[in-house]
């Protein structure tokens, strides 16, 4: 196990450390015997999401993250993690992943308050990557604008990572997708600013085929 203030040391001097540590970590089945599931995502500071309630800047630090995720995970009930490559890496060293679900984060291209935010595309984990550090499942976030004509091609790109996903990830249990809708018409804003809940209702969920090891 290795504290933070070693992480930096240990990129440096002994990166092969990651991919030993993803080849030996100890896993676990998807549900424990009470049947229920409780992940910690940590894959918002990505993209640029650094806030909490009234505090824009709650997770801008790195140190104060990676503690604040250890001592989550070492609470009993968490069954595990969601982020980034570079969360999980860190954790990984950290040796607090040992025994727990570790999903990993593929599109984090949608910055926060950028003008393509809806524009969501895959730039953390890969589909082969997500296997060849067999970690438990990959999560994508599918933005839908029905005011923006190109939603429909995020959708598609979307249904596409999925289909790959289902045949390069043999050991991954599930792939998660989130759908989430900013607005409900072609006649009002795609700002994130309007998403309204009530939209959920209306939201695509055919995506892919088969569906046996996706849910949303």
């Amino acid at each position: 196990m290795s504290a933070v203030l070693d992480l930096t040391e240990i990129r440096a001097r002994e990166p092969h450390r990651i991919a030993d540590g993803w080849a030996a970590r100890t896993r676990r089945p998807l549900l424990g015997t009470d049947g229920r599931l409780l992940l910690v995502a940590a894959d918002h500071p990505a993209r640029g999401a650094l806030g909490v309630r009234s505090d824009g800047m709650a997770m801008a630090s790195r140190p104060a993250l990676l503690e604040r995720l250890a001592t989550a995970l070492s609470r009993p009930g968490v069954d595990g993690v969601l982020g980034t490559p570079d969360i999980l890496d860190d954790l990984l060293l950290m040796g607090v992943l040992e025994g727990k679900l570790v999903i990993g984060s593929m599109n984090r291209g949608g910055l926060q308050g950028a003008t393509f935010e809806l524009d969501d595309r895959f730039t953390a984990y890969r589909a082969d990557e997500i296997a060849a550090r067999r970690l438990d499942g990959g999560k994508m976030l599918t933005r839908i604008c029905l005011g923006d004509p190109g939603t429909v091609v995020a959708m598609t790109v979307a249904a596409g990572i999925a289909d790959t996903s289902g045949r390069t990830m043999p050991c991954c249990q599930w792939l998660a997708s989130t759908p989430i809708s900013t607005v409900g018409g072609p006649d009002e804003s795609c700002g994130t600013s309007s998403t309204r809940a009530s939209a959920s209702a209306r939201m695509p969920c055919g995506l892919w085929a088969p569906s046996s090891s996706t849910f949303g």
